[in-house]
């Protein structure tokens, strides 16, 4: 199991310091909203992966 030190990083110069996922610019809180908002992790998955394409 991967430990949250290679899944999440904060850097003052992405973002102003917010964690987001490692080799991205998404905002953790980004997901957390989404699974708040009732949606699955899937379809926050296949929003971000549409995004990158």
């Amino acid at each position: 199991m991967k430990t949250t030190s290679h899944i999440i990083h904060s850097d003052p110069d992405i973002l102003g310091g917010t964690p987001v996922f490692v080799g991205t610019r998404v905002p953790i809180k980004t997901m957390l909203d989404y699974l708040e908002a009732g949606d699955s992790l899937d379809v926050f998955l296949d929003h971000f992966k549409e995004c990158k394409a």
